[in-house]
């Protein structure tokens, strides 16, 4: 099995056993070693899949003193790194739409290329953070083609909360292969120079992060 498809495996598990009877709210979850020990992985497989489920607001952890339940309900409201999931994707319809468009106009050769080279390292990555870690670097590069350093700034500025939320969408909603291909969809319109297929193949993206987002919780 591979290491991405163990995590979410193992999250998947961990969640169904904390909404389930298994367990009541206040309650102590057993270490990471020994729920690696249980499922038959590794504990970096067991802390990201505990990192998820804090993300749901279904468990919390305390230094030194271990993880526990605090709801068996999942939080409809995602934040990542203290900025709500809505308010993410409502600044990014504002922002990389049009920064989408400016870089099928603007673009250079040398950008292009590098778009393209972030495209394969993003179908060749090994783990969920490479992934995550061109992801990043995909959505940077489109805002630097756009030749604005003002959008360049804000995209770059607002990975700290988009990398988390990427790991985690990965993680729990399996959307690595269908952003992939989005992102090709958006790095081809800038390709052939169309500002309205980039903005629409942009928008594309966006809605359906948010459309994952929303389903989160139902």
């Amino acid at each position: 099995m591979q290491r991405i498809g163990a995590t979410e495996a193992v999250f998947r598990r961990l969640k169904s056993l904390i909404q389930g009877d298994e367990y009541a709210v206040g309650d102590r979850l057993p270490g990471e070693l020994a729920l690696a020990k249980e499922f038959g992985v590794s504990r970096p497989v067991v802390r990201e899949a505990l990192h998820a489920c804090a993300t749901l607001g279904l468990t919390e952890t305390h230094t030194g003193r271990g993880t526990f339940v605090i709801s068996k309900k999942e939080n409809p409201r995602l934040t990542f790194a203290g900025v709500d999931a809505e308010d993410l994707i409502e600044a990014r319809r504002l922002v990389e739409i049009p920064t989408a468009g400016y870089a099928a106009q603007r673009r250079t050769e040398e950008q292009l290329r590098h778009l393209f080279d972030i495209l394969d390292h993003l179908a060749n990555a090994t783990d969920d953070r490479e992934w995550v870690r061109y992801d990043g670097e995909l959505h940077t590069a489109i805002a630097a083609a756009s030749g604005n350093t003002m959008l360049t700034t804000f995209v770059a500025d607002t990975r700290s909360a988009l990398d988390l939320q990427s790991e985690f969408l990965n993680l729990t909603q399996d959307r690595r292969t269908d952003s992939d291909r989005e992102h090709e969809a958006i790095v081809r319109a800038i390709e052939a120079r169309s500002a309205d297929a980039a903005r629409a193949a942009m928008t594309e993206h966006l809605e359906r992060v948010a459309d994952t987002i929303a389903r989160i919780g139902d």
